[in-house]
């Protein structure tokens, strides 16, 4: 199974996930996700997901400088980001032991 389609459907609460304990520019989070095991992250989905999640309200930004080069935008999750975070996981949850249930019920290997 092509584990990228996978990964749309959550990419947002991943990000979410990834900035609960630490704020983060567009780079670093690519990074951290992909620390996760995340693997297939592409920057352009990441950084497309970071735009939406803020316009939507989720997110807030300030900028620092940088001593390797321009300036950083970096993303927190705001009051509406957490409560996203916090009901998406969740949905996450609940749909992840639906599908465990599924498999065990027919014998797949977790």
């Amino acid at each position: 199974m092509d584990s990228t389609q996978l990964l749309k459907g959550v990419l947002d609460l991943a990000v979410l996930a990834v900035l609960r304990d630490a704020d983060g520019y567009g780079y670093d989070i690519v990074r951290r996700l992909r620390q996760a095991g995340l693997d297939e992250v592409g920057d352009a989905s990441v950084y497309g997901t970071l735009r939406r999640l803020f316009q939507a309200g989720s997110l807030t930004t300030y900028v620092l400088p940088s001593e390797e080069g321009p300036h950083r935008k970096y993303y927190a999750l705001n009051k509406a980001g957490h409560s996203q975070l916090e009901l998406a996981g969740k949905v996450w949850r609940k749909f992840a032991d639906s599908m465990n249930g599924l498999l065990a019920e027919n014998g797949v290997a977790a």
